[in-house]
């Protein structure tokens, strides 16, 4: 005998569903056994979560996203703007740094204007064997689909055929356990009077000879 415990079936396609006066006793009896903090506390037999090391600045976009605060900083577009010319008294530092602005924005505009050229030779193909490729997933994710819908109605309909089946032995195996349970009530009604008459009997043992 295999010691992995099997499911219980249900049987929907037999039982007749309980009423609301049941269902919320049956609920009562859950809420019940359940610990007060069930809906807080995992489950002992669920794995602990993995713990998550975000960084300070993680951490500090979570809190202002969460505070609803606008976004500030972020990169410095200001370097890919063309940089205006230095006046004639500015120092010698301040005309390098113009200097490797004017670099970083020339080498901005031409990778920009490479791109371009790029997505303008072969953008629109692209395009369309991106759109062809998922078009092919999406006809791979329908089929699944459809499969999956078929296997869960064939394994409902079979369900279905094997309750149907046995609902007529279920409905006899009830009315057999309904009429056991009468006749046990009525043995130990019958019980319970012979019971008391034997006591009266021996209470009043003149009754014997009459």
């Amino acid at each position: 005998m295999s010691l992995t415990l099997q499911p219980v079936d249900s049987l929907p396609y037999v039982d007749g569903d309980i009423s609301d006066a049941d269902r919320a006793r049956a609920q009562a009896l859950i809420t019940r056994e359940l610990p007060t903090d069930h809906q807080s506390t995992l489950h002992p037999s669920l794995p602990l979560p993995p713990t998550v090391n975000f960084s300070g600045l993680f951490i500090a976009e979570l809190k202002r996203v969460a505070a609803g605060k606008p976004l500030h900083g972020g990169i410095d577009l200001t370097r890919y703007e063309a940089p205006d010319e230095p006046g004639t008294d500015t120092p010698q530092e301040a005309w390098r740094q113009a200097l490797r602005n004017a670099y970083v924005s020339s080498m901005y505009l031409s990778d920009r204007q490479s791109n371009l050229a790029l997505l303008e030779e072969f953008g629109k193909n692209a395009w369309l064997i991106g759109n062809s490729q998922m078009e092919h997933l999406l006809h791979d994710l329908e089929q699944e689909l459809s499969r999956l819908k078929d296997e869960v109605e064939s394994v409902n309909k079979a369900r279905k055929a094997a309750q149907e089946g046995s609902r007529g032995e279920l409905l006899g195996l009830e009315d057999t356990w309904r009429q056991g349970i009468g006749r046990i009530l009525e043995v130990q009604v019958a019980e319970r009077g012979l019971r008391q008459l034997i006591l009266e009997r021996k209470s009043n043992p003149g009754s014997l000879s009459a």
